[in-house]
């Protein structure tokens, strides 16, 4: 019973380090659209077909995301969410 309750304590460590250490990754970074490599997203797209990293299936999809440095995307060839929303509502209305 103690070892797995050693495990359980270990487990739920885990998991708040992971969410405490979360917002402390992603300062100073934003989410820069049309960059990410196929596979190589951060989590989910803008048309909500997938939720986690790893799971785009093309190169340069300008649904998917990555973690840029603040203020690197437009350099990297991306663009911010607010761009990359208006582009995609625009072929989703061309495309619909």
């Amino acid at each position: 019973m103690t070892n797995k309750r050693t495990i359980a304590a270990a487990a739920l460590a885990m998991a708040l380090t992971s969410v405490v250490a979360a917002p402390a990754q992603a300062a100073g970074k934003e989410k820069c659209y049309g960059i990410a490599a196929a596979g190589q997203n951060d989590c989910g797209n803008l048309a909500g077909t997938h939720s986690c990293a790893g799971q785009s299936t093309m190169d340069k999809d300008p649904g998917e995301w990555k973690l840029v440095a603040k203020g690197s995307c437009e350099d990297l060839g991306g663009m911010l969410k607010a761009e990359a929303k208006k582009r995609y509502e625009a072929e989703k209305r061309l495309n619909g």
